[in-house]
């Protein structure tokens, strides 16, 4: 029998202590009663003998201390799920957003889930095509990887990841089986409304799972939105046996929400104010990606966050890069440059890119001709440099053709705008194509049959 409770002592920002309680648990949720008959949501905290300390999921506003009430349900943070989530948008709490009918549920999962056993784990292998040359041909994505973007204030990280999740698609037998979840966290409603209408304006909506949580919604909310769309995700790829693209934007809000209640509970801080254990809660939930052994599916996840200042030493794009299999950077000279996507390729890496290309995976040549642009551009952008010093008469012949390597390089290879669509066949012809402008002898990276065959 569900108690109810009329013994609320305190309400402080977004926590409530309520006394004597009897047979609660961490995390389990709760219903808030108001005087005026209006419910909210809560979920418990922490325990400390019979009195919990619980989280509000709205604001405590018009919450008397006398008169209101809460009862708790016995069960944690679920969301209902059935194959009916392709297509739909919710809120961060996984109710339906889109006007349309609630789920019929085929199941109810626990937002928390499982971590995956590191021996139940199977290696990433397979690559997936995001139809971003600067990703695709550089910085590969692979099934079942973690790969973040680290962006700025300012920076069009919301067109790039609008654009992976329309052009994301796994080559092969498996291209029908491929779903994205797309959780946007902490966002304004303009972005909200962008994200949506861009996703309907495709058709990707009908293959995305949408999780909007805006940025006037409560903090508790913030948290529970990545845990709600990793598993819809665990659902899609273990339950259905479908390859699973899960975007997660804006991280740093997700960390600012932990560091706010953080400090109602008056805990210790860390680094910047952000909680101690931050490591450990971003590393739970990224590391609910992956591929496991025997199971069909995979979840692979792009989390993007604006790094405070541009700082990559800051604690959330530090801690998540300890995490995670590399990282793709978005450049702020490169965007003044009117370089659409300005990924800079130079810092960005790709920790598992060797094991996703080459023979049956993209192409034979993909890995030297990679290695190669990579060390002309690095070439042509230190002769840059040395020229804007020494000016042009100090370089030779063949450090001039580096530099307007370099510039062609950003102007046709990084910079192809949001709404261009390249194959990985594309991408690497056109890298042959730029290459071109380069003696013969001056590619060493690359097998003369690989020459011989792709550059005549």
């Amino acid at each position: 029998m569900i108690k109810e409770y009329k013994t609320i002592s305190e309400v402080a920002g977004p926590l409530m202590l309520v006394k004597d309680v009897e047979n609660v648990t961490f995390d389990e949720l709760g219903e808030i009663t108001l005087p005026s008959g209006e419910k909210r949501l809560c979920r418990v905290l922490e325990i400390d003998g019979n009195d919990a300390l619980v989280q509000l999921f709205e604001s405590s506003a018009g919450i008397n201390l006398k008169e209101s009430s809460v009862r708790f349900s016995g069960t944690g943070t679920e969301l209902a799920v059935s194959p009916e989530i392709l297509g739909r948008v919710f809120d961060g709490m996984g109710r339906p957003a889109d006007g349309g009918a609630p789920i019929i549920a085929e199941k109810k999962l626990n937002i928390n889930g499982l971590p995956m056993n590191p021996a139940a784990r199977d290696y990433p292998a397979e690559f997936i095509q995001t139809g971003v040359s600067a990703i695709d041909g550089l910085n590969t994505l692979v099934r079942g990887q973690k790969l973040p973007i680290f962006s700025g204030s300012g920076l069009p990280h919301a067109e790039l990841a609008s654009q992976i999740a329309r052009q994301a698609k796994v080559l092969g037998d498996d291209g029908s089986n491929f779903a994205v979840v797309f959780a946007a966290i902490g966002i304004t409603y303009e972005e909200a409304d962008f994200f949506a209408s861009d996703f309907r304006r495709t058709g990707a909506i009908d293959r995305t799972v949408m999780f909007l949580n805006l940025a006037n919604d409560p903090a508790v909310e913030r948290i529970a939105t990545p845990k709600m769309a990793l598993t819809a995700a665990e659902y899609l790829a273990f339950d259905l046996d479908m390859h699973v693209l899960v975007i997660l934007t804006d991280i740093t809000n997700y960390a600012e929400a932990l560091r706010e209640v953080s400090a109602a509970r008056k805990e210790v801080p860390g680094r910047r104010g952000y909680p101690g254990y931050l490591y450990t809660d971003l590393a739970t939930m990224y590391e609910r990606a992956g591929r496991q052994k025997g199971k069909a599916g995979s979840i692979t996840l792009i989390p993007i966050l604006t790094m405070p200042e541009d700082d990559i030493t800051h604690p959330i794009p530090d801690l998540t890069g300890y995490i995670t299999e590399g990282q793709i950077i978005l450049s702020r000279d490169l965007y003044r440059k009117g370089v659409r996507p300005p990924i800079d390729v130079l810092p960005s890496l790709s920790r598992l890119k060797d094991k996703g290309i080459g023979t049956g995976k993209t192409r034979e040549d993909h890995a030297d001709t990679m290695n190669q642009l990579f060390a002309a551009y690095a070439q042509g952008k230190s002769n840059l440099e040395l020229m804007s010093i020494l000016g042009e008469a100090a370089l030779t012949e063949t450090d001039l053709q580096y530099a307007k390597f370099s510039e062609e390089f950003e102007r046709q290879y990084v910079s192809q705008g949001y709404d261009t669509d390249r194959s990985i066949f594309e991408t690497l012809d056109l890298g042959w194509k730029l290459l071109s402008m380069l003696p013969k002898t001056e590619l060493k990276r690359i097998k003369d049959e690989y020459i011989e065959k792709y550059l005549g």
